[in-house]
């Protein structure tokens, strides 16, 4: 049976926080109440890295967070204090720098690597300039341009040669080496390098798949580039003459692009990666190359040091980044299982609202972004969000129909970030088609567009069908049915029979090699449609409540009830009882705190319309005038309603950070400016306007007095939503530095360092307070963080005291309210003897309770977070309430 932790720890490791940094604070996190610190991935990632994702070996510890040896002492100190390890694996992916000596050999070798079976790239491709290369996107400008300039260059290390453009390094294939040993040996008038020259020519190109001649192709070469390096040493005159050829070959721009034209990759103009790529990314990130785990040699190698760790004991489990990324996310989790039987394994799996975790995957659960919205969508007033919509639709004049808005932002993301995706769908679609006379008249651009309209019709990240195994669910034959449907009706312009050829490809009516190919990738591309479209560019633009605007959410919701709550819960304890739960990541787009304060929005949706129509006047003459424009045209309302928002979630946040936020927001958006296409006229107005309006003393006092008004509020939801993370079904996750008062921002702004001597001192000073009374020094205390410091460490004490009342067995029930304010009550009951009571809308409900009461079972109960003694029965919640804002109540 896997090791179940009772609750996790998320670190973010990087050279600014290593192994040992992370060691120091191991005692705090076991009095905290943790029993398992949960890593960010810390294989060998590339120089630099501040997140681990982009991985260049998987069989070595990285160097900049301590290395082998800064590791041990790591599991050292956990094994010390009692804390297990968690770590986070990326099995979809890896960076493309020079230090993935995999990509390296590919670079060099092409299909003839011993690595080219490791990497997700069409060799084939249907442009016959590209076939057998791969794309390389980083030049400035056009490659003849930069070419002419002189920015490319080849040069020699000792026996090795390579390509240079500026910090970007590139092997030299072998088979092209006869260009500069051949001229090399003419000055020094060598028959040795005259030999070794036409040696590397003779080198044979396998395809990856004939193993065999690949593998004597390695040691051919290895065996060349040996007496190449000893011919070096032994006579200096071989190395000038090779250094007189390469700086011949650089100074003829003609033979260099020849040269050039030989290697397996072709240098290109960065711009040309949205359409032409041919290697899959993770999503649209050109340095991260996908990988073929499915492929068991590749699972075998890239997993052979996590799977050791889990064998003995290094390891208590592992969560999976972008399942969705894989080819086969369900034989990945089957193999995993198979090598790892003892591991709890979650999976970043992002559930779309009405989705659920496939309950054929043997893993625990999810990373909790479901329990995070729905934890937050229990908190926000339907009616308040439907009043904050109109008020949205007045000030911006913006669209409001959020769902027409991704919709069409998933489209724009097909068109251009992803085109080469499209690109390498459609030629796989043609092929199908042109075999099928029934569909051999249907172009390649109605194809195109079919492919991008389907995609952008997907309602959740992706199906699971199977071909190898001939499986498909009535759930994803359900969503593929619906996609094709709104397809159909979104694009009228195109033939009606294509969209019902890819259905029946997409669900197994249509069978074949190809047919299966383009099934399998279509189910890869729909994920990076849903996060570039939805999450990286809609959830930037709709702005009308921003704390809705989460991995997996719903920001045109508006919210669910407390029924729907429960049934969640229950749901999960009787599927996945062991899912992780958490309420921020180092992904989020905004912490929960800063979540929590907004929901009070929706409980004065009138008093934040005012108070935006206000602030917008009083700041109208620090706008900036575009150019032939009117006054007051920047920033637009769209980013001045963001900006506001932003200002009462955060507060108090710095000038810095929140021209930094703002500036990622609007880029994302893509509105007025972006990542790839800078609007600088925009961004330098946008920056003065926040540097302004930060320092206009009349807003910064109106805007201080609205954040007192809605601060307790927030802090109870931050409460209500923590306590209910740490008792509902599931393991509760912290963030690093979460167990304070956090009001942090996407990254980079949640990732700075966090003050483990502040916090280790409020835990120790927690210890030391009275037990009489301690409910209310703890709130007298508030501004602190105390109050959610102290629930944290009650509710994970008492999680280690009794972990059967959480655990697989533990039944969740519903706790009856009764009373006028009994839709402003969360209750619930985990096993026989805890029980978790919170309250909902607080700013509007006051602490006018009247004879509202909760029915506990019959018994003895005491409050964790006050002392208080509960006798079972009917109990008044102004009496249950009344000395701290949430209840962890134990049955003696």
């Amino acid at each position: 049976m896997p090791i179940i932790p009772c609750s996790t720890y998320r670190l973010q490791l990087h050279r600014g926080f290593n192994f040992d940094d992370a060691a120091s604070i191991a005692g705090y996190l076991r009095e905290l109440g943790i029993s398992h610190v949960y890593c960010s991935p810390y294989l060998e990632a590339a120089p630099g890295s501040a997140h681990g994702y982009d991985v260049v070996d998987h069989q070595r510890v990285n160097m900049e967070l301590g290395g082998t040896e800064g590791h041990e002492r790591f599991c050292k100190r956990l094994g010390e204090v009692g804390l297990g390890q968690v770590l986070d694996v990326v099995p979809n992916h890896m960076s493309l720098s020079k230090e993935n000596r995999y990509w390296w050999d590919v670079m060099e070798n092409g299909e003839s690597s011993r690595y080219a079976s490791f990497f997700d790239i069409d060799w084939q491709s249907y442009e016959e300039r590209l076939r057998n290369k791969v794309l390389v996107p980083v030049l400035g400008d056009q490659y003849g341009k930069v070419l002419q300039a002189g920015d490319i260059k080849v040069v020699r290390h000792g026996n090795s040669f390579q390509v240079e453009y500026w910090e970007q390094k590139l092997p030299v294939a072998p088979q092209s080496l006869p260009t500069i040993l051949a001229r090399a040996a003419e000055y020094a008038k060598s028959d040795t390098l005259s030999f070794l020259a036409a040696s590397f020519g003779r080198l044979p190109s396998p395809e990856y798949a004939d193993r065999q001649t690949i593998l004597a192709r390695h040691r051919d070469k290895l065996v060349l580039k040996g007496l190449l390096s000893r011919l070096c040493l032994e006579e200096p005159a071989i190395g000038e003459a090779l250094d007189h050829a390469v700086a011949e070959l650089n100074e003829d721009k003609d033979a260099l692009d020849d040269f050039l034209n030989q290697q397996n990759y072709r240098l290109a103009y960065w711009k040309t990666a949205d359409q032409q790529l041919g290697y899959r990314r993770f999503f649209d990130v050109n340095t991260l190359i996908g990988l073929r785990v499915e492929r068991e040699h590749v699972f075998e190698e890239t997993h052979a040091l996590v799977l050791d760790w889990l064998r003995r004991g290094v390891l208590d489990g592992v969560r999976v980044d972008h399942p969705d990324g894989l080819r086969d996310p369900l034989q990945y989790f089957r193999r995993l299982r198979e090598h790892a039987p003892n591991a709890w394994i979650v999976g970043e799996k992002i559930l779309e609202p009405g989705e659920l975790l496939r309950e054929s995957w043997p893993i625990e659960g999810t990373s909790g972004y479901d329990f995070l919205n729905v934890a937050l969508g229990v908190l926000v007033s339907p009616d308040g969000m439907k009043e904050l919509g109109e008020i949205y639709e007045e000030f911006t004049s913006e669209p409001t129909d959020f769902h027409a808005i991704a919709h069409e932002k998933k489209v724009n993301a097909t068109q251009e970030a992803l085109g080469s995706d499209v690109n390498r769908l459609t030629s796989l679609l043609v092929e199908i088609c042109e075999a099928n006379r029934d569909q051999r008249d249907y172009t390649r651009a109605e194809m195109r567009r079919a492919i991008r309209e389907v995609a952008a019709c997907f309602a959740v990240y992706r199906s699971y069908v199977a071909p190898a195994r001939s499986e498909i669910t009535e759930e994803d034959r359900g969503y593929i049915e619906r996609a094709i449907e709104c397809a159909k009706q979104k694009r009228k312009d195109i033939g009606a029979g294509l969209f019902d050829f890819m259905r029946g490809v997409l669900t197994l009516e249509v069978k074949g090699k190809q047919e299966a190919e383009f099934l399998m990738r279509f189910q890869q591309f729909t994920p990076p449609v849903m996060a570039k479209g939805v999450e990286d560019t809609a959830f930037y633009c709709y702005n009308r409540l921003v704390a809705m605007c989460e991995v997996g959410g719903d920001p045109g919701s508006d919210g669910i009830g407390v029924a729907e709550f429960h049934a969640y819960n229950a749901k999960m304890q009787a599927t996945h009882p062991h899912t992780m739960l958490t309420l921020s990541t180092h992904d989020t787009k905004r912490s929960d705190d800063v979540r929590a304060r907004l929901a009070v929005l929706t409980e004065m949706p009138a008093k934040f319309g005012g108070a935006l129509n206000r602030w917008s006047r009083m700041n109208n003459d620090l706008r900036t005038e575009l150019f032939g424009g009117a006054h007051g045209d920047m920033p637009d309302r769209n980013t001045e309603y963001l900006l506001y928002q932003t200002l009462i979630g955060a507060w108090p946040i710095t000038i810095g950070r929140m021209q930094e936020y703002m500036l990622k927001a609007t880029r994302e958006a893509k509105q007025k400016t972006s990542w790839t296409v800078n609007n600088a006229e925009f961004e330098d107005a946008l920056h003065q306007f926040i540097d302004a309006v930060m320092r206009y003393a009349p807003f910064l006092t109106a805007l201080e007095q609205f954040v007192n008004e809605v601060k307790d509020a927030g802090r109870v939801n931050s409460l209500a939503q923590t306590l209910m993370k740490h008792t509902a079904p599931g393991v509760p996750d912290l963030y690093q530095g979460a167990e304070l008062w956090d009001l942090t921002l996407v990254d980079p702004d949640n990732r700075r360092p966090v003050d483990y001597g502040l916090r280790t001192k409020l835990l120790r000073e927690i210890h030391r307070l009275p037990a009489t009374g301690i409910a209310a020094e703890v709130m007298r205390r508030a501004d602190e963080g105390l109050p959610k410091l102290w629930t944290i460490h009650q509710a994970l004490c008492l999680r280690r005291e009794r972990p059967a009342s959480f655990g697989a067995e533990a039944a969740y029930a519903p706790l009856k309210v009764e009373g006028a304010k009994a839709g402003h009550v969360i209750a619930f009951l985990r096993g026989e003897n805890v029980a978790t009571i919170v309250p909902r809308l607080v700013a509007a409900l006051g602490i006018a309770w009247g004879e509202t009461t909760v029915e506990l079972p019959i018994g003895r109960w005491t409050n964790r977070l006050t002392g208080a003694a509960v006798a079972g029965g009917r109990v008044a919640m102004k009496e249950m309430l009344g000395d701290f804002p949430v209840a962890l109540l134990v049955r003696d």
